[in-house]
Protein backbone atom coordinates (compact mmCIF):
# COMPACT_ATOMS: atom_id res chain seq x y z
CA UNK A 1 0.00 0.00 0.00
CA UNK A 2 1.71 3.35 -0.96
CA UNK A 3 1.86 5.99 2.00
CA UNK A 4 1.30 9.29 1.32
CA UNK A 5 1.68 11.92 4.30
CA UNK A 6 -0.64 14.63 3.60
CA UNK A 7 1.16 16.80 5.82
CA UNK A 8 3.96 17.35 3.07
CA UNK A 9 3.70 20.32 0.30
CA UNK A 10 0.97 22.63 0.92
CA UNK A 11 -0.80 20.56 2.99
CA UNK A 12 -4.14 20.90 1.69
CA UNK A 13 -6.40 19.02 -0.21
CA UNK A 14 -4.96 18.35 -3.41
CA UNK A 15 -3.32 16.08 -1.92
CA UNK A 16 -5.75 14.09 -0.94
CA UNK A 17 -7.76 14.39 -4.66
CA UNK A 18 -4.57 13.88 -6.57
CA UNK A 19 -4.16 10.40 -4.48
CA UNK A 20 -7.69 9.84 -4.88
CA UNK A 21 -7.34 9.99 -8.62
CA UNK A 22 -3.64 8.00 -8.68
CA UNK A 23 -4.93 5.18 -6.97
CA UNK A 24 -8.55 4.57 -8.61
CA UNK A 25 -6.30 5.10 -12.20
CA UNK A 26 -3.71 2.60 -11.60
CA UNK A 27 -5.34 0.63 -9.15
CA UNK A 28 -2.98 0.65 -6.25
CA UNK A 29 -4.14 1.08 -2.57
CA UNK A 30 -3.27 3.69 -0.56
CA UNK A 31 -2.88 4.78 2.76
CA UNK A 32 -3.27 8.58 3.62
CA UNK A 33 -2.28 10.09 7.08
CA UNK A 34 -2.38 13.07 8.16
CA UNK A 35 -5.08 14.94 6.13
CA UNK A 36 -4.91 18.93 5.46
CA UNK A 37 -2.68 18.92 8.52
CA UNK A 38 -1.58 22.46 6.87
CA UNK A 39 -4.84 23.79 7.04
CA UNK A 40 -6.63 25.77 10.55
CA UNK A 41 -9.08 22.67 10.69
CA UNK A 42 -7.88 19.65 9.60
CA UNK A 43 -9.34 16.51 8.25
CA UNK A 44 -11.95 15.70 5.93
CA UNK A 45 -14.64 18.35 5.55
CA UNK A 46 -17.66 17.76 3.41
CA UNK A 47 -16.48 18.82 0.09
CA UNK A 48 -13.55 15.81 0.29
CA UNK A 49 -15.56 13.78 1.86
CA UNK A 50 -17.55 14.07 -1.40
CA UNK A 51 -14.72 13.33 -3.61
CA UNK A 52 -13.48 10.22 -1.58
CA UNK A 53 -17.17 9.26 -2.12
CA UNK A 54 -17.41 9.89 -5.20
CA UNK A 55 -13.85 8.20 -6.57
CA UNK A 56 -15.11 4.71 -4.32
CA UNK A 57 -18.24 4.54 -5.97
CA UNK A 58 -16.97 5.19 -9.66
CA UNK A 59 -13.74 2.08 -9.26
CA UNK A 60 -16.19 0.06 -6.56
CA UNK A 61 -13.27 0.83 -3.48
CA UNK A 62 -13.34 -0.35 -0.45
CA UNK A 63 -12.71 2.73 1.97
CA UNK A 64 -12.12 3.05 5.64
CA UNK A 65 -12.03 6.47 7.51
CA UNK A 66 -14.21 8.37 5.10
CA UNK A 67 -16.10 10.66 7.56
CA UNK A 68 -15.85 14.07 8.36
CA UNK A 69 -13.16 15.02 10.44
CA UNK A 70 -10.94 11.95 9.62
CA UNK A 71 -7.62 12.98 9.05
CA UNK A 72 -6.34 9.15 7.87
CA UNK A 73 -8.16 7.11 5.22
CA UNK A 74 -7.22 3.72 3.61
CA UNK A 75 -8.10 3.08 0.22
CA UNK A 76 -8.52 0.15 -2.20
CA UNK A 77 -9.67 0.88 -5.75
CA UNK A 78 -11.38 -1.79 -7.83
CA UNK A 79 -12.40 -1.44 -11.60
CA UNK A 80 -13.42 1.16 -12.68
CA UNK A 81 -16.41 1.48 -14.72
CA UNK A 82 -17.72 4.47 -17.02
CA UNK A 83 -21.56 5.45 -17.08
CA UNK A 84 -23.95 7.63 -15.82
CA UNK A 85 -23.07 9.41 -12.26
CA UNK A 86 -24.77 11.96 -9.92
CA UNK A 87 -22.51 13.87 -7.36
CA UNK A 88 -24.54 15.97 -4.87
CA UNK A 89 -22.32 17.64 -2.29
CA UNK A 90 -25.12 19.03 0.42
CA UNK A 91 -22.76 21.85 1.68
CA UNK A 92 -21.28 25.17 -1.03
CA UNK A 93 -18.09 22.57 -1.56
CA UNK A 94 -17.21 22.40 -4.87
CA UNK A 95 -18.62 20.42 -7.60
CA UNK A 96 -15.30 21.04 -9.90
CA UNK A 97 -12.99 19.57 -7.60
CA UNK A 98 -15.19 16.45 -7.25
CA UNK A 99 -15.27 16.52 -11.30
CA UNK A 100 -11.87 17.04 -11.85
CA UNK A 101 -10.27 13.96 -9.04
CA UNK A 102 -13.01 11.47 -10.46
CA UNK A 103 -12.10 12.36 -14.16
CA UNK A 104 -8.29 10.96 -14.71
CA UNK A 105 -9.72 7.35 -14.03
CA UNK A 106 -12.98 7.59 -15.73
CA UNK A 107 -10.90 8.50 -19.01
CA UNK A 108 -8.93 5.76 -18.54
CA UNK A 109 -12.21 3.25 -18.95
CA UNK A 110 -11.54 4.14 -22.69
CA UNK A 111 -15.95 4.26 -23.05
CA UNK A 112 -17.83 7.46 -22.30
CA UNK A 113 -19.62 8.64 -19.03
CA UNK A 114 -21.75 11.77 -18.49
CA UNK A 115 -21.85 13.01 -14.62
CA UNK A 116 -24.11 15.31 -12.98
CA UNK A 117 -22.86 17.00 -10.59
CA UNK A 118 -24.57 19.32 -7.51
CA UNK A 119 -23.01 21.81 -5.07
CA UNK A 120 -21.05 24.90 -5.13
CA UNK A 121 -20.44 25.82 -9.02
CA UNK A 122 -18.51 29.44 -8.32
CA UNK A 123 -15.73 28.88 -5.11
CA UNK A 124 -13.47 30.53 -3.91
CA UNK A 125 -9.68 28.68 -4.10
CA UNK A 126 -11.47 26.34 -6.78
CA UNK A 127 -11.73 26.68 -10.38
CA UNK A 128 -15.32 27.54 -11.74
CA UNK A 129 -17.62 26.27 -13.66
CA UNK A 130 -16.49 28.82 -16.03
CA UNK A 131 -12.81 27.77 -15.80
CA UNK A 132 -13.08 24.10 -16.36
CA UNK A 133 -15.23 24.81 -19.06
CA UNK A 134 -13.58 27.61 -21.68
CA UNK A 135 -9.80 27.21 -19.81
CA UNK A 136 -9.45 23.61 -18.94
CA UNK A 137 -11.25 21.15 -21.17
CA UNK A 138 -9.93 22.93 -24.62
CA UNK A 139 -6.65 21.62 -23.32
CA UNK A 140 -8.49 18.30 -22.54
CA UNK A 141 -9.36 18.07 -26.25
CA UNK A 142 -5.96 19.06 -27.56
CA UNK A 143 -5.16 15.39 -26.02
CA UNK A 144 -8.02 13.68 -27.95
CA UNK A 145 -11.12 13.54 -25.47
CA UNK A 146 -14.17 15.14 -26.15
CA UNK A 147 -16.66 16.46 -23.78
CA UNK A 148 -19.45 18.63 -23.10
CA UNK A 149 -20.42 20.86 -20.13
CA UNK A 150 -23.35 22.59 -19.61
CA UNK A 151 -24.59 24.27 -16.51
CA UNK A 152 -27.96 24.21 -14.99
CA UNK A 153 -27.74 26.53 -12.08
CA UNK A 154 -25.15 28.77 -10.62
CA UNK A 155 -24.19 28.07 -6.88
CA UNK A 156 -22.00 30.64 -5.08
CA UNK A 157 -20.75 30.44 -2.17
CA UNK A 158 -22.04 29.99 0.65
CA UNK A 159 -25.76 28.84 -0.37
CA UNK A 160 -24.27 26.20 -3.19
CA UNK A 161 -27.30 24.27 -4.79
CA UNK A 162 -24.96 24.92 -8.19
CA UNK A 163 -26.13 22.06 -10.90
CA UNK A 164 -24.06 20.97 -13.91
CA UNK A 165 -23.72 18.12 -16.21
CA UNK A 166 -20.87 16.39 -18.66
CA UNK A 167 -20.13 14.40 -20.98
CA UNK A 168 -16.62 12.72 -21.11
CA UNK A 169 -15.58 10.74 -23.90
CA UNK A 170 -12.24 9.09 -23.97
CA UNK A 171 -9.69 9.10 -26.72
CA UNK A 172 -8.71 5.39 -28.11
CA UNK A 173 -5.26 7.26 -27.92
CA UNK A 174 -3.80 9.92 -26.38
CA UNK A 175 -2.17 12.88 -28.15
CA UNK A 176 1.17 14.65 -26.75
CA UNK A 177 0.53 18.09 -26.24
CA UNK A 178 3.03 21.35 -25.78
CA UNK A 179 1.97 24.72 -24.78
CA UNK A 180 5.09 26.40 -25.63
CA UNK A 181 3.86 29.91 -26.34
CA UNK A 182 1.30 31.90 -25.83
CA UNK A 183 1.17 33.85 -29.54
CA UNK A 184 -0.99 36.39 -30.95
CA UNK A 185 -4.16 37.58 -28.28
CA UNK A 186 -7.24 37.00 -30.53
CA UNK A 187 -9.60 38.51 -28.46
CA UNK A 188 -10.85 39.21 -24.60
CA UNK A 189 -13.70 39.12 -23.15
CA UNK A 190 -15.32 39.56 -19.61
CA UNK A 191 -18.24 38.57 -17.54
CA UNK A 192 -20.15 40.38 -14.80
CA UNK A 193 -22.61 37.83 -13.09
CA UNK A 194 -24.59 37.75 -10.01
CA UNK A 195 -27.26 36.76 -8.48
CA UNK A 196 -30.03 38.35 -5.44
CA UNK A 197 -28.02 41.28 -5.29
CA UNK A 198 -28.28 44.91 -6.49
CA UNK A 199 -27.74 45.72 -10.27
CA UNK A 200 -26.13 48.61 -9.18
CA UNK A 201 -22.99 46.58 -8.53
CA UNK A 202 -22.72 45.09 -11.84
CA UNK A 203 -22.53 48.23 -13.19
CA UNK A 204 -19.64 49.56 -11.25
CA UNK A 205 -18.10 46.29 -11.97
CA UNK A 206 -18.10 47.45 -15.48
CA UNK A 207 -16.87 50.77 -15.35
CA UNK A 208 -13.81 49.71 -13.33
CA UNK A 209 -13.05 47.10 -15.47
CA UNK A 210 -13.39 49.61 -18.85
CA UNK A 211 -11.52 51.85 -17.09
CA UNK A 212 -8.68 49.62 -15.66
CA UNK A 213 -8.34 47.40 -19.31
CA UNK A 214 -9.39 49.77 -21.46
CA UNK A 215 -11.14 47.05 -23.51
CA UNK A 216 -14.43 47.37 -26.02
CA UNK A 217 -17.63 48.47 -24.32
CA UNK A 218 -19.36 45.35 -25.93
CA UNK A 219 -16.63 43.00 -25.08
CA UNK A 220 -17.63 43.44 -20.79
CA UNK A 221 -20.90 41.41 -20.46
CA UNK A 222 -23.18 41.65 -17.91
CA UNK A 223 -25.73 38.83 -16.63
CA UNK A 224 -27.98 37.98 -13.11
CA UNK A 225 -28.27 34.45 -12.83
CA UNK A 226 -30.46 32.31 -10.93
CA UNK A 227 -28.91 30.57 -7.34
CA UNK A 228 -30.21 29.53 -3.96
CA UNK A 229 -28.07 32.16 -2.85
CA UNK A 230 -26.93 35.46 -3.18
CA UNK A 231 -23.18 35.88 -5.49
CA UNK A 232 -20.68 37.33 -7.36
CA UNK A 233 -18.01 36.71 -9.53
CA UNK A 234 -16.42 38.54 -12.95
CA UNK A 235 -14.86 35.81 -15.45
CA UNK A 236 -12.04 37.46 -17.45
CA UNK A 237 -11.24 35.49 -20.91
CA UNK A 238 -8.30 36.29 -22.92
CA UNK A 239 -8.33 33.98 -26.26
CA UNK A 240 -4.80 32.76 -27.58
CA UNK A 241 -4.06 30.50 -30.47
CA UNK A 242 -3.55 27.26 -28.52
CA UNK A 243 -5.10 28.24 -24.72
CA UNK A 244 -7.60 30.37 -23.36
CA UNK A 245 -7.00 32.07 -19.71
CA UNK A 246 -9.67 32.58 -17.20
CA UNK A 247 -8.92 34.77 -14.48
CA UNK A 248 -11.56 35.46 -11.84
CA UNK A 249 -12.44 37.57 -8.73
CA UNK A 250 -15.76 36.40 -6.78
CA UNK A 251 -17.33 39.30 -4.94
CA UNK A 252 -18.32 39.17 -0.92
CA UNK A 253 -20.22 41.02 1.70
CA UNK A 254 -17.86 44.09 2.69
CA UNK A 255 -16.06 44.44 -0.52
CA UNK A 256 -16.64 46.98 -2.84
CA UNK A 257 -17.03 46.29 -6.68
CA UNK A 258 -14.28 48.21 -7.62
CA UNK A 259 -12.42 45.79 -5.58
CA UNK A 260 -13.39 43.07 -7.34
CA UNK A 261 -12.77 44.46 -10.54
CA UNK A 262 -9.24 45.39 -9.92
CA UNK A 263 -8.59 41.62 -8.21
CA UNK A 264 -9.55 40.26 -11.68
CA UNK A 265 -7.92 43.05 -13.68
CA UNK A 266 -4.54 43.02 -11.83
CA UNK A 267 -4.17 39.14 -11.83
CA UNK A 268 -4.97 39.29 -15.60
CA UNK A 269 -2.00 42.27 -16.05
CA UNK A 270 0.10 39.67 -14.07
CA UNK A 271 -0.45 36.64 -16.59
CA UNK A 272 -0.24 38.86 -19.97
CA UNK A 273 3.20 40.46 -18.37
CA UNK A 274 4.56 36.81 -17.38
CA UNK A 275 3.80 35.72 -21.18
CA UNK A 276 3.48 32.48 -20.76
CA UNK A 277 0.70 30.36 -22.24
CA UNK A 278 0.00 28.06 -19.32
CA UNK A 279 -1.44 30.06 -16.14
CA UNK A 280 -0.49 29.38 -12.75
CA UNK A 281 -4.06 27.49 -11.73
CA UNK A 282 -3.96 25.28 -15.20
CA UNK A 283 -0.62 24.13 -14.48
CA UNK A 284 -1.16 21.83 -11.84
CA UNK A 285 -4.41 20.58 -13.26
CA UNK A 286 -3.31 19.73 -16.75
CA UNK A 287 -0.06 17.16 -14.62
CA UNK A 288 -2.40 14.10 -14.23
CA UNK A 289 -3.43 14.28 -17.87
CA UNK A 290 0.22 14.59 -19.31
CA UNK A 291 1.32 11.47 -16.69
CA UNK A 292 -1.84 8.93 -17.47
CA UNK A 293 -2.13 10.16 -20.95
CA UNK A 294 0.99 10.52 -23.58
CA UNK A 295 2.44 12.98 -21.85
CA UNK A 296 3.90 16.46 -23.34
CA UNK A 297 5.29 19.95 -22.12
CA UNK A 298 4.08 23.40 -21.23
CA UNK A 299 5.80 26.84 -20.50
CA UNK A 300 4.43 28.60 -17.11
CA UNK A 301 5.07 31.29 -14.54
CA UNK A 302 6.66 30.50 -11.41
CA UNK A 303 4.88 27.62 -9.82
CA UNK A 304 2.26 27.59 -7.30
CA UNK A 305 2.06 24.96 -4.09
CA UNK A 306 -0.36 22.73 -5.74
CA UNK A 307 1.84 21.94 -8.74
CA UNK A 308 4.92 21.23 -6.75
CA UNK A 309 2.77 19.00 -4.68
CA UNK A 310 1.33 17.37 -7.13
CA UNK A 311 4.60 16.48 -8.85
CA UNK A 312 5.62 15.04 -5.44
CA UNK A 313 2.89 12.99 -5.18
CA UNK A 314 2.65 12.00 -8.87
CA UNK A 315 5.94 10.65 -8.50
CA UNK A 316 4.93 8.79 -5.45
CA UNK A 317 2.89 6.51 -7.53
CA UNK A 318 3.78 6.57 -11.23
CA UNK A 319 7.80 5.79 -12.42
CA UNK A 320 7.16 8.67 -15.05
CA UNK A 321 10.09 11.67 -15.63
CA UNK A 322 8.81 15.24 -14.90
CA UNK A 323 11.23 18.05 -15.37
CA UNK A 324 11.12 21.46 -14.16
CA UNK A 325 13.06 24.47 -16.27
CA UNK A 326 13.97 27.40 -15.50
CA UNK A 327 14.11 29.06 -19.03
CA UNK A 328 13.31 32.60 -17.87
CA UNK A 329 14.61 33.72 -14.26
CA UNK A 330 12.16 34.62 -12.04
CA UNK A 331 9.30 34.56 -14.86
CA UNK A 332 8.89 31.12 -16.90
CA UNK A 333 9.30 27.64 -16.26
CA UNK A 334 9.03 24.81 -18.67
CA UNK A 335 7.18 21.59 -17.17
CA UNK A 336 7.86 18.47 -19.55
CA UNK A 337 5.95 15.22 -18.73
CA UNK A 338 7.95 11.82 -20.21
CA UNK A 339 6.00 9.26 -20.28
Amino acid sequence: MIEIDGAQGEGGGQMLRTSLSLAASLKEPVHIKNIRQGRNKPGLMRQHLASVNAMAEICNAQVIGAFVGSQTIEFIPGDTKAGNYHFAISSAGSSTLVFQTVLPALLLTGKPSRLVLEGGTHNPMAPSFDFIQHSFLPVLEQMGIESNARIERYGFYPAGGGKWTITIKPPENFHKIMLENQGTLLRSQAKCIASRIPGHVLIREKKQLLKRLDWPEDSITLATVESPGPGNIISLQVHYPDITEVVESIGARGISAEHVADKAADELCRYQSIGAPVGCHLADQLLLPLSLGAGGSFVTGPLSGHTLTNIAVIRQFIDVEINVVEIEPGRQWRVIVNV
